[in-house]
C-alpha cells in the first residue's frame, strides 16, 4: 500500500511530472486514463502531455483524503481528491506490482465542487 501512495504522491509532484523518465518509470506499459476533461489517454499521449504542458514545476498540486484498500497482493486501489489551483477532482487509481515494482496501470479524475463552498 505504501509504495502505491508514495508513486501516486510522486506523480503529482511538480519536478517529476514534466520528464517523461520520471513519469514513464511510473507508469506500467498498459497504462491507461480517463481523465478529468473526459478524455482517453494511454501511457504515451500522457508522457508527451506532461512534457509539453505549461506551468509543469511551478505549483503543487495537493491531495486530500488519500485512501487504499489492497484488492490483491499485486494490486491497490487508491481514492484521493485532488486540488490543482482551484479545480478539484476526484481520483481513482490501480496500481500493480510488476518485476520493475509499483506502476500505475489505471487512473480516473471526475470533476467535483466543493458543497462546503455553495
Amino acid at each position: 500500500m505504501d509504495a502505491a501512495v508514495q508513486g501516486e504522491l510522486r506523480l503529482l509532484d511538480p519536478d517529476v511530472r514534466p520528464s517523461p523518465e520520471l513519469v514513464g518509470a511510473l507508469l506500467h506499459p498498459e497504462f491507461t486514463e480517463i481523465g478529468a476533461s473526459g478524455r482517453l489517454w494511454d501511457r504515451d499521449s500522457v508522457l508527451v502531455a506532461l512534457a509539453e504542458r505549461p506551468g509543469n514545476g511551478v505549483r503543487p498540486i495537493t491531495t486530500s483524503r488519500m485512501r487504499g484498500v489492497q484488492l490483491t497482493p499485486d494490486c491497490v486501489h487508491l481514492t484521493f481528491d485532488t486540488d490543482n489551483n482551484g479545480r478539484l477532482a476526484h481520483r481513482s487509481s490501480v496500481w500493480r506490482r510488476t518485476e520493475a515494482g509499483w506502476r500505475l496501470y489505471f487512473h480516473q479524475g471526475t470533476p467535483y465542487i466543493d458543497d462546503e463552498e455553495i
